[in-house]
């Protein structure tokens, strides 16, 4: 585009030049000035096409918000008003003083000048050429009254008399029969023509200013001599008299400026119309090579500034790879290079940001993986007491999701308020560490927890680590109650037997020596002890059952199998039980001793439930899922009560009347052994019925 412009502004301004040297030169102007016209009108219309394109490009910029369109429509607007109000203003002023010149050709007292100055040439010439035509007439009259053979000298003096520079004698014919010239070097003038010589036999003769070519003005005169009574041939006298240059020149001078002057005059209108149409072609040719023009400047001054806003955008997106490039040494250039300085600056400054934000992250990142390798959980609060750390060990914990609690102040937790409220009790007290167990009620479990401030240094704040002691208050309680039935055990087992082998010697040796109702009251006191004493050995193997803790043999262990043996002993119990055993199961990693008894345990529990029950029935099911293998066994009896559901697993926790209240507390123990889970509910049968499930999960064998 812009070789374009380039090119069509030269060959306007070459056209232009040509067409106003044609409208100065008139030949030139006849000639080429339509050819000319048309070739600048050409130029004109492919300017106005590329100004248009342009403008039409502009527009189609602005519509679209492209970056820059609105400078250049600006710096546009200011070229093209810099070229175009000039341009308009030359333009009217010159057409008022072409209109005005022109007129002031046609003055008509230079009119009348040129016409006196032309008059006063012609008087003067006619008042010389009537001078020589008088003397034609005396010198002819002379002539004629002398002899034709005294003639030729009669001629000689009477051209020296008259003073002509020369005198011809000419036949009728046209021959020159004599010829005297004042001077022999004076140009001859050229011969007369026929029809001069038939005008030379007027009265009054032949008299003419004839133009020789570039010789300049010649005076003819041509008289006819007398014939006598007219005999002979006809003779003629020629006189001819050159003009002086300089006055030829200066009538030639006046007559070609008359001349000029006329033609002008004539074409008036029509030159007005020439030159009005070739300064309006002009000035069209200025104004839209100028409007070009600041198209290609005001892009050239837009383009770097769109260059370093696109970099200011891309520097506000993060990218400060930007580089403009310098294209010039002045003000634009330094801005430029000041730019690239500044995004050079910028992307180092980023890069060492970015190495101390890795090099944060990874510590962060390592701080989190602690975090949350810890079995323990952790809370990090502020000063005003605002949430900002949670780790994973705190959500199991808790069974909450704590992500929605960060940034929440620890008084407006909308979960966990009893927890929440200790917390804000003891942060906002104590300035030293301490330690304080929670008893979480709602979840059955118990939790030790640690606070501390931290260094003002960091920050502040406060940190709280805190740990599930259930499993360990648990242990601790099982090991205290082991031990007690161990002690238990041995105090009570060994005076047992001598007891019972006592009561039954007392029978043995009096039961014949007393009466015989002495006899029954003895054997009734007999079976009594004897019957307690038995219980009280059974107590005691319990005690012992559960105070020994041998180590359980594991190894794959096809559940089902194991369920189907035991239900096996069970089918002549009178309870109806139902089996749903999942197909395909996995093996299970355990002891078949210590999980038969486990399955006895709740099988008997479960029986003793239904007495009394008019539809007893219990149902066993087993199935995979979450990675382990499920055992349940449910009834339709009276369930658990709520009082003791929670601690049911607690030695001698009971509601039989004969139980021991050891046989879920076993349970317990020993699918801790095989690293399972077991737990108990209440449920509602589908018939309306209440009953009690408990169920227990056991790791796979693999």
């Amino acid at each position: 585009m812009t070789y374009v412009l380039i090119a069509s502004a030269a060959l306007g301004g070459i056209l232009l030049f040509l067409l106003a040297a044609a409208t100065a030169n008139s030949p030139l102007f006849a000639e080429h000035y339509p050819l000319l016209l048309g070739l600048n009108a050409a130029i004109a219309l492919a300017l106005l096409g590329l100004v248009a394109f342009q403008l039409s490009k502009l527009a189609r910029q602005r519509r679209a918000k492209v970056f820059g369109s609105l400078l250049t429509f600006r710096v546009l607007v200011m070229f093209a008003l810099v070229g175009v109000v000039p341009g308009l203003l030359v333009y009217t002023v010159s057409l008022q003083f072409l209109a005005k010149s022109i007129e002031s050709w046609f003055d008509v007292r230079v009119e009348r000048a040129l016409e006196g100055g032309l008059n006063l040439g012609r008087a003067a010439l006619d008042v010389m050429l009537n001078e020589l035509l008088l003397k034609g007439h005396v010198m002819a009259l002379d002539l004629s009254e002398a002899p034709r053979r005294e003639q030729p000298a009669l001629l000689v003096r009477l051209r020296d008399q008259a003073y002509v520079e020369e005198a011809v004698l000419i036949a009728a014919d046209g021959e020159v029969l004599s010829k005297v010239h004042r001077e022999p070097a004076t140009l001859e003038p050229p011969s007369p023509g026929a029809q001069a010589l038939r005008d030379a036999e007027q009265i009054r003769g032949y008299a003419a200013v004839e133009p020789v070519g570039d010789k300049g003005l010649l005076l003819r005169v041509i008289v006819s001599l007398e014939r006598p009574a007219g005999r002979g041939e006809a003779r003629f006298l020629q006189l001819t008299q050159w003009v002086p240059q300089s006055l030829a020149e200066q009538g030639e001078s006046v007559q070609s400026v008359y001349r000029a002057y006329k033609e002008l005059s004539l074409s008036r209108q029509g030159l007005k119309e020439i030159y009005i149409l070739t300064l309006t072609l002009t000035l069209l040719l200025a104004l839209l090579s100028a409007i070009a023009l600041a198209f290609l400047l005001s892009r050239r001054l837009s383009r770097p500034l769109a260059v370093l806003a696109e970099g200011t955008q891309a520097v506000a997106r993060g990218d400060f790879s930007r580089r403009a490039q310098v294209t010039s040494r002045d003000e634009l250039g330094i801005l430029t290079h000041s730019f690239n300085s500044m995004t050079q600056q910028l992307g180092e400054a980023q890069r060492a940001a970015q190495l101390n934000q890795a090099q944060l992250e990874t510590a962060k990142a390592y701080l989190e993986s602690i975090l949350a390798s810890l079995s323990a959980g952790v809370l990090v609060f502020d000063d005003a007491l605002v949430l900002r750390i949670a780790n994973s060990g705190a959500a199991r914990i808790l069974h909450e999701d704590l992500k929605p609690l960060i940034d929440l102040n620890l008084r407006d937790w909308p979960v966990l308020p009893e927890f929440a409220e200790m917390l804000a009790a003891e942060l906002g007290q104590r300035k030293e560490p301490w330690q304080q167990q929670v008893a979480m009620r709602d979840r059955d479990a118990v939790i030790l927890v640690r606070g501390s401030r931290l260094p003002e240094a960091g920050g502040g704040g406060y940190v709280v680590v805190f740990d599930d002691v259930t499993q360990l208050i648990a242990a601790q309680r099982a090991t205290a109650w082991g031990e007690v039935a161990r002690r238990l055990a041995h105090e009570i087992k060994n005076p047992l037997t001598p007891i019972q082998l006592a009561a039954e010697r007392l029978q043995a040796k009096l039961g014949n020596k007393v009466s015989p109702e002495a006899a029954r009251a003895l054997d009734h006191a007999t079976e009594t002890i004897v019957a307690q004493v038995t219980a009280m050995k059974n107590m005691v193997d319990e005690f012992r059952d559960y105070a020994r803790t041998p180590a359980p043999q594991l190894g794959g262990l096809d559940l089902n199998r194991l369920v189907a043996e035991v239900l096996a002993l069970y089918e002549q119990s009178g309870t109806r039980i139902h089996a749903s055993l999942g197909q395909n199961l996995p093996l299970v990693r355990g002891d078949p001793d210590r999980l038969r008894q486990v399955i006895h345990n709740l099988l008997q529990n479960a029986q003793d439930a239904l007495a009394g029950n008019n539809d007893p029935r219990i149902e066993v099911g087993t199935e995979l899922a979450g990675g382990q293998v499920w055992l349940r066994i449910s009834d339709n009896g009276c369930g658990f009560p709520e009082a003791i559901i929670k601690g049911a697993f607690e030695p001698y926790v009971t509601t039989k009347l004969k139980g021991t209240g050891l046989g879920l507390a076993i349970v317990k123990r020993i699918i801790d052994e095989h690293h399972g889970t077991v737990t108990i509910e209440n449920r509602t049968g589908k018939e309306g019925g209440r009953g009690a499930a408990v169920r227990i999960s056991l790791p796979l064998a693999a």
